[in-house]
């Protein structure tokens, strides 16, 4: 008896210090860069602030859409990019009129997505740092968070973070839109 109990501790044993290095190896990723950009872990809980923005949910969006000037509404989920172009695997959907700038909610960003990022705004604002602007993504995702940070980094004034994103539009269902993102240059 006691040599079936010892053979039962051994994988109990081994699956413990797989978790405890496993663990270790995730607490030393860092989930910020020096910048203060979310680097890791993007799908998960977003916090209930954010400097310099306004955060929104459905029904403040819904009449900060009716103002004037009306903000822009910026989409940054993510999109495959391969040899110079956007991967068309699934179709993308977003609150209609959205401008989709895929990919500026990375952490880092090369010199060309921040290009990308940066070029796309000052056109869809005509250069007025006072235009207002909604980022999104999906509910605990810190993409749209990253690019609100970047936004306000690069000037921009009137910032609104519609944290829970477009899987809150759609649990309200409001009408979404087939998209498809900026050409990048």
């Amino acid at each position: 008896m006691p040599r079936a109990r010892h053979c039962l501790l051994r994988p109990s044993f081994a699956a413990l210090s797989l978790c405890v290095v496993l663990g270790v190896a995730q607490a030393d990723t860092p989930l910020f860069s020096v910048d203060g950009y979310r680097i890791d872990l993007y799908r998960s809980p977003t916090p209930n602030q954010l400097p310099g923005a306004t955060i929104v949910d459905t029904p403040a969006l819904q009449l900060l859409l009716e103002q004037k000037p009306r903000p822009l509404l910026i989409d940054v989920y993510r999109r495959q990019w391969l040899q110079g172009q956007f991967i068309e695997d699934q179709p993308h959907e977003n609150l209609p009129g959205s401008h989709w700038l895929a990919n500026t909610g990375d952490g880092e960003l090369t010199p060309q997505w921040q290009d990308y990022f940066a070029g796309n705004l000052k056109k869809l604002t005509a250069g007025d740092p006072m235009q207002p602007l909604v980022f999104y993504c999906r509910a605990d995702c810190w993409l749209s968070w990253n690019a609100v940070k970047r936004a306000a980094t690069m000037g921009y004034k009137t910032l609104y973070w519609y944290r829970d994103g477009l899987d809150a539009w759609q649990t309200a269902n409001l009408p979404v839109s087939p998209s498809r993102p900026e050409p990048f240059p």
